[in-house]
This record gives C-alpha cells, sequence and structure tokens, in this order.
C-alpha cells in the first residue's frame, strides 16, 4: 500500500478500525523504512501489549486443560482403565506444551503461581462437565503443588 509520505494519523486511525490487515502491513513497512513519526504508536502499543497477552492465554488454556485431565485421573479411576491411553497423552502433551511456551516466552514463569488457582478452578469446572461428578467430587483448592502437576514423572493416584 503506497501513500504519501506524510501519512495523516486520522487514515491510521480508520484502516486500523476498517482493514486491521491492511493496517498491520503499512505499519510494518513503516518500520522497515524508519518511518517512525508516521507510525499509529497507540494502536501499535496496544497490538504487542495483546500478543503478550495471548502467550499469556495460551499458558493458562494449557494449564487449565492439564489440570482438568489430572483431575479425571485422580477421581475417576474405573474411567481412566478404558481411557488411559487418551487420558495420559493428553495430560503429557498439555505438559510438552506449557514447557514449550516457557522456555519461548521465560517472562511468563512468574505467571504461572498467579494462574494456577484460577486454571485448577476452570479445570475443576471442565472435569465437572465431563465426568458428570459433582462439584464437591473436587477438592476447593488444588490437592497438588504447581511442581508436581508440571512434573513429568507425576501422576495422582
Amino acid at each position: 500500500m503506497s501513500h504519501h509520505p506524510d501519512v495523516c494519523f486520522s487514515f491510521m486511525d480508520s484502516l486500523y478500525d476498517t482493514d486491521f490487515y491492511t493496517w498491520t502491513l503499512e505499519q510494518a513497512r513503516l518500520l522497515r523504512e524508519g518511518r517512525l513519526s508516521v507510525l499509529d504508536i497507540e494502536h501499535l502499543a496496544e497490538e504487542i501489549e495483546d500478543m503478550g497477552k495471548n502467550w499469556e492465554r495460551a499458558l493458562d488454556s494449557q494449564l487449565e486443560r492439564l489440570l482438568a485431565h489430572l483431575l479425571k485421573w485422580r477421581y475417576q479411576p474405573e474411567e481412566r482403565a478404558k481411557r488411559e491411553h487418551s487420558w495420559k497423552a493428553s495430560i503429557e502433551d498439555a505438559r510438552e506444551r506449557i514447557e514449550d511456551l516457557l522456555v519461548k516466552n521465560p517472562g511468563l514463569q512468574p505467571h504461572l503461581a498467579e494462574i494456577f488457582p484460577k486454571a485448577y478452578l476452570r479445570g475443576c469446572r471442565w472435569a465437572v462437565s465431563e465426568t458428570n461428578l459433582p462439584n464437591s467430587t473436587f477438592p476447593q483448592e488444588c490437592p497438588w503443588t504447581l511442581e508436581q502437576v508440571l512434573a513429568p514423572e507425576f501422576w495422582p493416584d
């Protein structure tokens, strides 16, 4: 997209709201050209923050999935016998994805302890909906430490 060198901000605001894809290409072009004075700084800052938050949401989602499957593993032993392979695969996959997220984004490490309690509560809701067990089956607080949950050798019995 080619524009006059003095791209006006109202055009950028409008483009941001009406054609995000084109806006991103235009911002990347302006950055590469070093034309910092015409960048849509406010929206760029918002988008960069959102990118970081997306990684945090991905970590939260994987932790929730891991906890739900650990709960099913622990509190539905009769089903575990039938579904052990798929539950084990899901638990291992969630652990690997969490590890990958933390390796690629070490700044997320401090957020783990912060999101752990809420991820556990969502994991409980997930487990309740998938097992049809009453909510009271599951402890109100996670019975395991974060370190246990993430440890590849940990299998609650």
